[in-house]
């Protein structure tokens, strides 16, 4: 199953934090759509169309806030101890590109540095199906309207699917303000609650609509589209940008003010793909992560 891709979690359970390491050791077009208004990412305007390097070497999905984007330097050098990299010329760089979440104030304080990045580098297997309070997830909460107090414990989720000769994988870490919900139920699923109760977090927001915005900050749900297809940069970006529907039709409300939901796009290049196909797989399967990170969190 997608065999030019590893993935890598490690995760600190004592202060409760961790990282995700997505790795393409001969390197996948990429591509990246932030929607949320607060984010903490590294190296996404390299995957804007129209810039010249196409190639990325990993995505890291880290906790930590701006801070766990430090996990990155660690898988830099994993890879540069390898030789693996862009040819720069006398030197190959490697191509990392990170998003992280904040969950400084789940547990304890503290963040994935680089030697947790590398770490996980090192325990990279290949893909399967996996979900829970794993890698980036480990510190991630959901439904934060009245604080961490109401919030609800997520995590990390995984899906992989083959179709015919094509394969892609969902990865997501959701730490969103809002609730989650099941996209074809509309059940709730994780979120705020209060006495044992779900809150609707949305009615109470248009409820407060005249009053100053006081809603908890410290959110962001991040996450992968991974596949063997053939996609160009400029698809890379825009199945990105689809994608975010899987986070609209599970999270409520999404991309506010106080979230840095990103959406990362690997493509290896394996297997020719429906363009219009390859987008609804993609924000079905991502969907369905969403809905296992919050399963056994």
């Amino acid at each position: 199953m997608l065999n030019s891709f590893k993935i890598g979690n490690f995760e600190d359970e004592g202060v409760g934090t961790g990282v995700t390491v997505i790795m393409a050791r001969s390197g996948a077009v990429g591509g990246v759509s932030v929607r949320g208004k607060a984010p903490a990412t590294r190296e996404t305007d390299l995957l804007r169309s129209e810039n010249s390097v196409d190639k990325v070497n990993a995505v890291v999905l880290s906790g930590g806030s701006a801070f766990g984007l430090d996990a990155c330097s660690g898988v830099v050098q994993y890879f540069h101890k390898k030789g693996l990299g862009y040819n720069a010329g006398a030197y190959r760089v490697p191509i990392v590109c990170g998003a992280s979440l904040y969950d400084l104030e789940y547990k304890t304080f503290g963040y994935p540095n680089a030697d947790m990045g590398m770490l996980a580098c090192e325990y990279a297997h290949a893909f399967s199906e996996m979900n829970g309070s794993i890698g980036a997830g480990a510190g991630a909460t959901v439904g934060k309207i009245l604080g961490m107090k109401c919030a609800s414990k997520s995590g990390l989720g995984v899906k992989c699917i083959k179709i015919g000769g094509l394969e892609m994988a969902a990865v997501v870490a959701v730490n969103a303000f809002g609730n989650v919900y099941d996209p074809n139920t509309s059940a709730f699923l994780k979120g705020a609650t209060k006495n044992g109760m779900p809150l609707d977090i949305e009615p109470l927001l248009i409820s407060g609509v005249e009053a100053p915005l006081s809603a908890f900050g410290g959110n962001t749900t991040i996450g992968c589209i991974v596949t063997n297809a053939k996609l160009s940069k400029t698809e890379c970006n825009r199945l990105a940008d689809a994608v975010h529907d899987a986070y609209a039709r599970c999270i409520r409300p999404v991309h506010t003010a106080v979230d840095g939901d990103t959406v990362f796009v690997l493509a290896s290049g394996e297997a020719d793909c429906n363009p219009l196909g390859i987008h609804a797989l993609a924000v079905d399967l991502m969907c369905q992560a969403i809905v296992s990170s919050v399963k056994d969190a």
